[in-house]
């Protein structure tokens, strides 16, 4: 059977970040491996009910359905409810456990890889959970009470990447948002290297702190800011 979709996975024991999983059965379960249960793709968080969600497809496209899970599934930051079908989008991102367990939708496979940080341990997790402040007006941010000042440049993609979080902006929007007044290649889109854009990001995680701000990158499509 042709695979139609996949799961990319940035966290989730026992898998490594960027695995990712082809869909091409009709229906899939996620949940956690106990007894004898056995699901298409299992985790070993103990915050993972034994069938938490299933992915079936319908008329080409997937639908996920929380199978009553006891801690539930977030969708883009909402959690949705039992038994209920969501039709899943390119770029959705899908949390269980509280942000332990992270999982990235496509329809895109095969040619795309993502790049993730290492799993976060217990204590990073709490550490996400402590307010982060952005005072767009006045370009700076406030992390555990301190004040640093974001450059223009800055502030210009976390505004962007924040006003369509857990979801993915493409290279194109980033270059057009954050350099407005580079001249236009030949596609239109501002001359901006990915170096530089990648640069940016990679002096952005090291200034604010790599958890303070949890940008993921689609190789060749753009970033992903995730936010609870």
């Amino acid at each position: 059977m042709d695979t139609f979709a996949c799961l990319y996975l940035i966290r989730g024991e026992p898998f490594r970040p960027g695995t990712c999983i082809n869909l091409s059965a009709e229906e899939t379960v996620v949940g956690r491996s106990a007894g004898d249960v056995s699901p298409d793709v299992s985790f070993t968080n103990a915050f993972i009910s034994r069938k938490h969600f299933m992915i079936r497809r319908e008329n080409e496209r997937a639908v996920l359905y929380d199978l009553g899970s006891r801690h539930g599934t977030e969708i883009n930051g909402d959690r949705i409810d039992p038994h209920t079908p969501y039709v899943l989008q390119s770029s959705d991102i899908i949390k269980l456990a509280r942000g332990m367990i992270v999982i990235h939708f496509s329809y895109i496979f095969a040619d795309q890889t993502l790049e993730f940080e290492p799993i976060m341990n217990t204590q990073q997790l709490h550490a996400l959970e402590q307010p982060v402040v952005i005072h767009w007006e006045k370009r700076e941010c406030i992390i555990d009470g301190k004040r640093i000042a974001m450059s223009e440049k800055e502030c210009s993609l976390m505004k962007v990447l924040h006003d369509n979080a857990n979801h993915l902006v493409s290279i194109e929007e980033l270059k057009k948002t954050v350099w407005p007044e580079r001249s236009p290649g030949p596609d239109g889109v501002p001359d901006v290297s990915i170096d530089e854009l990648n640069a940016l990001v990679y002096r952005i995680r090291k200034k604010y702190g790599k958890h303070s701000f949890i940008i993921s990158a689609v190789r060749g499509s753009g970033y992903i800011l995730e936010k609870d």
